[in-house]
């Protein structure tokens, strides 16, 4: 399954911290040596501040290594200990003045972190205008020793008193995502991808290449929130398949990404209608990526075979096991993937052996009668099962004039809220220093 995996794809687009989860997960698979995984994964915290948790893992995987890696490893552990406290000392002013009740008080009153800063310099003792560079290079600190939440608070002090016009405002952003991710704080994480959207659309950057990039590391660096969060499934079909900014994204610097947007597209039966555009997108790319998962919806959706699907399916499985981000969705996909070939089979005849739906289903006979019963009782579809000849009959299933209305209707807010996002963005950029309290 190393045709499939795309580890050393999606690595490009992410930080070291972010990438050695991936290690850690493929190891445990069959797909590549475990053993050149572990070698790979000591060489990549090798180059973070993780020097603890750098010796355990010598300990546990590379046991014969330790002594000579420990010397180096030992050493530099000083150096970082040292970095830190002189980083803090200076930090300490800083921190006093934001964590004083006359500060939080002023904030609520406040128009923006420039203003702040100003007021802290001038109250308190200790304090200049490199105080916030240094706040911002102590979070930086903790984030590289792996204390990622630490860091994360301290993004959020630093995002206090700094304006959206300061060098360090879009590292905030992107230091304070990945520390919610390897925090698992999903729900801060989702606030934070809305918070880079807005940056990246809103400033433009005077450079269509430079958005176009920032665009490509927020797709790469969502997925670890969209698969993880309750919601998910929606956000990453909103995102990606209904706004064109970031399907252009995908489509010019990234089309392996419609593996993830094939998945959730086939895991949310909430979003049934969005195979239409899926299946546009997977068609015009199919010359630049492919594999069994896009390939499955293909051989469902555009050849209608069937046979074809059945085989997809069966490789689909394997793909998702091995992939880090997918990995749980396995039953899901399955589940709803045999659904769509039963729909989709049905749809075209009226009368159906349940033999050859279990073989199209890759169930066993027994298994898929029952789970065809379920069906037709959850989803109240036009059929019955003829046990004497052991058929699935189906009904006559004329289109209802309010459900035609509720499809042509159904994407109006989701519209709706872009259009409502592309004032508030516009409105913004007549004040680019406006800081969203509510949002930090």
């Amino acid at each position: 399954m190393a045709e499939y995996d795309l580890i050393k794809t999606v690595s490009q687009y992410f930080d070291y911290h972010l990438v050695n989860p991936f290690l850690e997960f493929i190891a445990t698979k069959t797909v590549y040596d475990p053993d050149e995984v572990n070698r790979a994964r000591l060489q990549l915290l090798e180059r973070t501040d993780m020097v603890d948790y750098t010796i355990d893992l010598y300990k546990n995987l590379l046991p014969s290594k330790l002594e000579e890696a420990k010397k180096d490893l030992m050493k530099r552990r000083s150096e970082v200990v040292a970095v830190f406290h002189e980083i803090s000392e200076k930090c300490n002013g800083i921190m006093d003045a934001i964590g004083d009740d006359a500060t939080k008080e002023y904030i609520g009153s406040c128009r923006d972190g420039k203003q702040l800063m100003e007021w802290i310099i001038n109250k308190y003792p200790g304090v200049s205008a490199s105080s916030a560079d240094d706040l911002y290079m102590l979070a930086k600190h903790y984030y590289s020793c792996g204390q990622y939440e630490h860091a994360s608070g301290l993004l959020v002090a630093h995002r206090l008193v700094i304006s959206q016009s300061d060098k360090n405002y879009l590292n905030n952003l992107w230091g304070k995502l990945a520390s919610n991710i390897l925090s698992q704080d999903w729900k801060s994480a989702l606030a934070e991808v809305t918070n880079l959207k807005e940056y990246i659309e809103g400033t433009g950057f005077n450079c269509p290449l430079k958005s176009l990039q920032q665009r490509t590391w927020l797709i790469h660096w969502s997925l670890y929130v969209y698969f993880n969060h309750p919601q998910g499934r929606d956000f990453i079909i909103d995102l990606f398949l209904y706004q064109p900014p970031y399907l252009n994204a995908i489509q010019t610097m990234c089309p392996h990404i419609l593996r993830y947007l094939t998945a959730a597209v086939v895991c949310n039966r909430g979003k049934a209608t969005a195979f239409r555009e899926l299946v546009k997108v997977i068609q015009q790319e199919n010359y630049q990526y492919s594999d069994p998962i896009t390939e499955f919806v293909q051989c469902l959706y555009v050849n209608f075979d069937f046979d074809g699907a059945q085989k997809k399916l069966r490789e689909c499985e394997t793909v998702i096991q091995n992939d880090f981000f997918l990995t749980a969705c396995l039953e899901d996909f399955r589940e709803n993937a045999r659904l769509l070939i039963f729909e989709t089979f049905c749809r075209i005849h009226e009368c159906v052996s349940i033999d050859m739906l279990a073989e199209r289903l890759n169930m066993e006979k027994a298994e898929a009668e029952v789970w065809i019963v379920n069906l037709i009782r959850g989803a109240r579809l036009p059929a019955k099962i003829d046990y004497k000849l052991g058929h699935v009959v189906m009904g006559q299933q004329a289109t209802e004039p309010y459900q035609t209305l509720v499809d042509k209707t159904q994407d109006l807010v989701l519209r709706t809220q872009f259009q409502v996002q592309n004032l508030q963005l516009k409105s913004a950029q007549s004040n680019p220093d406006r800081v969203q309290w509510s949002n930090v």
